[in-house]
């Protein structure tokens, strides 16, 4: 049993791509419990990722710890294997052990297009988004998994867009964004499968729309005033990165949580199962708004005269579908 089990304050975990969005939302979750994060990404003070954003390491280190846990910020690109060892060493001689892992790396924004085939998408752009997005966890658990089973009750956690369950009937975007989101939820239940013997949990976590740093200003606003933006009435079920970030601090200290391994799960199943809300007391469901609203909603696809489906192959991603829609107030009551 792992030393952290049925006591937070002990727990030693380790978020790679912690510097915005999902990951910082995590990271600054598990240290409202008390944990100590190691909060690992490639924007610094001194110098920032090809994302070129304005968030760092250290300022997610210092959420943790002003949240109630202890951050420790450490400039990782987990593209390099031997900046991953070097991290597990570290991780290794500091705190003897790891008990939670999250793989949240990304950093694909740029590098993907919207429907868009194969043949008209940039190769080496695509290239880029699987070896960030797919190649990055591997790395990650090649060099942190052996400090997480030292002990039993280890966790690890993969953070992906859309459950299993969501993208395996629903084609997502393009042929590189599909195969990285599947491939993540997939990884899950491969760590599950390598983790049972070690008493250890893997499972694959998405958050849903959410409201990240950069969406926040791509719309125009703040998260003080996020209602105002002139977009999708999805935005009205929309969460913080934190909704997320409770959800896996409650299955870190869930003495029970190998009954989630092996799944894929939204931040909303989480949110139920524990009785959490987001910050501002709802509890966001779009992912059940999407099917049960938008996609209840969705035209039959046009057919010609013999009754070929005209659309193409694949079927529309649930972002896209209804894009603009107002669907009046329907979305009350998925929040």
């Amino acid at each position: 049993m792992s030393a952290f089990r049925g006591t937070i304050a002990y727990m030693i975990a380790l978020v790679a791509g912690a510097t915005r969005g999902t990951g910082r939302g995590i990271a600054v979750a598990l240290g409202a419990a008390g944990a100590t994060v190691y909060c690992a990404g490639r924007s610094t003070r001194e110098q920032r990722s090809e994302m070129n954003r304005p968030e760092t390491i250290e300022e997610t280190a210092e959420l943790v710890t002003a949240a109630g846990g202890t951050g420790i910020p450490v400039r990782c690109d987990f593209l390099d294997p031997a900046q991953a060892q070097d991290l597990a060493a570290r991780v290794g001689r500091e705190q003897g052990r790891l008990d939670v892992l999250v793989n949240d790396v990304w950093g694909g924004d740029g590098l993907w297009e919207w429907d868009t085939p194969v043949w008209k998408h940039d190769l080496d752009k695509g290239l880029r988004l699987l070896r960030l997005a797919v190649d990055t966890h591997i790395i990650s658990a090649r060099h942190l998994l052996p400090l997480l089973i030292k002990e039993p009750g280890g966790l690890v956690v993969e953070v992906t867009d859309g459950t299993w369950s969501f993208n395996e009937t629903r084609y997502r975007e393009n042929v590189y964004y599909d195969l990285a989101k599947m491939s993540v939820n997939r990884m899950a239940f491969a760590w599950s499968n390598e983790l049972r013997p070690y008493g250890g949990t893997a499972l694959a976590v998405t958050p849903g729309f959410l409201r990240s740093e950069a969406m926040l200003e791509g719309f125009g606003v703040t998260e003080d005033n996020w209602r105002e933006a002139k977009v999708d009435s999805a935005w009205m079920v929309s969460e913080t990165p934190a909704y997320v970030g409770r959800g896996v601090a409650a299955v870190a200290q869930d003495p029970d949580r190998l009954r989630w391994s092996g799944r894929s799960v939204s931040s909303e199943d989480l949110a139920v199962a524990y009785g959490l809300t987001d910050v501002d007391g709802s509890r966001p469901r779009v992912w059940s708004y999407i099917t049960e609203v938008r996609e209840s909603q969705a035209k039959e696809p046009a057919t010609d005269q013999n009754g070929v489906d005209q659309n193409g192959a694949g079927q529309e991603s649930a972002d896209q579908k209804g894009a603009g829609q107002d669907d009046g107030d329907a979305w009350k009551a998925y929040r």
